[in-house]
């Protein structure tokens, strides 16, 4: 009886244990281990969608990084001839200016030695050059000996020699020698900007002393701009003319640009790189000259059979993706196969043995829950 009993408790026990629990994750799998089966709950959850192998383009590309620039005639600096002490300077940073434009004054007591000199020199060659047509007239008229005649004519060309350069010199000063000739002189030079442009630099301020080496401003016409890439040596024999650059500044954020390469360099820096010039398709956007870009030139492209990067998954160094293989009773069973990949860029993957998946349907995305 008390057998019966135990055998009883037992059974009662059985039936407990046996008791059903419902999964919440039915995806389970099959007989085949390639095979998963997911339910169409799962299937909307995870935003799985199905699609099938295409056609891409993919593209061959060096990365490299440099600089926005200007050309170097749109690049200025505003430096004087002579030192002095600057006495106006009335512009600041990111001032535009046209070519000739006032942009600073300059005074120093050399400026009135060099208008004192070229006054003595003009009255001398004055005098000079009517002594000179005379003993020439003398020496015509064998009045006067050819040695008299000589003497006056060196004497004068030498004169003129110092006369011209001294009126250069003020021209170059931005003085005019009309002015000095009839006696105004003036201990201040006005400096005017060389090109159209905006200031980037301005280097001194008002009762500083300058150099005639030093610069006191630069400016930069930004109507041209370009990319000055670095491509390291490795790379540079893909480079040609034409080819289209991809280009990002960091101020843009992840916006592409689009330039071409227009030049690239014949020499090897001393980092072991070579510079490429880029022109900007579209220079109206609002580039400034010093801004770092990353850059990609695109020296191949062609059209392969390819998956979004989505499909693709790696798991113990081999590649594969999940192919529909069976839908009913609102499941769908993937089946997990092997692929052999190629060119891969920032959205596709190449599939070379491609044909095996022709008129198939294949998980593109969300089939990361699977692995």
């Amino acid at each position: 009886m008390k057998n019966i009993s135990i055998f009883l408790l037992s059974l009662a026990f059985v039936a407990c244990v046996k008791k059903e629990i419902p999964a919440e994750i039915t995806s389970e799998n099959s007989e085949n281990s390639h095979e998963i089966t997911i339910t169409k709950q799962q299937f909307d959850n995870e935003k799985m969608e199905i699609g099938s192998i295409a056609e891409h383009p993919f593209l061959s590309i060096v990365n490299a990084n440099g600089m926005i620039d200007v050309p170097p005639e749109n690049r200025a600096s505003v430096s004087t001839f002579v030192s002095g002490y600057i006495t106006k300077i009335p512009l600041l940073i990111g001032d535009f200016v046209k070519k000739g434009q006032f942009v600073a004054q300059l005074t120093n007591t050399e400026i009135i030695d060099i208008q004192q000199n070229y006054l003595e020199v003009a009255s001398q060659n004055r005098f000079l050059k009517n002594e000179f047509e005379r003993q020439k007239t003398l020496f015509n008229e064998q009045i006067s000996s050819e040695k008299n005649y000589l003497r006056a004519e060196s004497s004068y060309k030498s004169n003129l020699a110092v006369y011209n350069g001294l009126r250069k010199k003020l021209e170059m000063l931005h003085i005019n020698p009309a002015d000095v000739e009839k006696g105004n002189m003036s201990a201040s030079i006005n400096l005017y900007a060389p090109i159209e442009g905006y200031i980037t630099k301005v280097m001194t301020s008002t009762g500083a002393f300058v150099s005639s080496a030093s610069e006191i401003l630069e400016i930069v016409n930004t109507n041209h701009i370009h990319l000055e890439l670095n491509i390291f040596e490795k790379d540079i024999l893909n480079i040609k003319k034409e080819q289209k650059i991809k280009f990002k500044v960091s101020e843009a954020a992840e916006a592409y640009f689009d330039a071409t390469v227009y030049l690239v360099g014949t020499i090897i820096n001393e980092n072991k790189t070579v510079k490429v010039h880029g022109h900007i398709d579209d220079e109206k956007q609002q580039f400034m000259a010093g801004m770092f870009v990353e850059a990609k030139i695109i020296f191949e492209s062609s059209n392969e059979f390819g998956l979004p990067n989505s499909a693709i998954h790696s798991e113990e160094n081999q590649t594969f993706i999940y192919v529909i293989k069976s839908q009913k009773n609102e499941e769908t069973i993937f089946e997990k196969v092997m692929v052999t990949s190629g060119k891969k860029d920032e959205n596709h993957t190449q599939i070379i043995n491609f044909d095996d998946f022709k008129n198939k349907k294949i998980l593109l995305k969300g089939g990361f829950m699977l692995i």
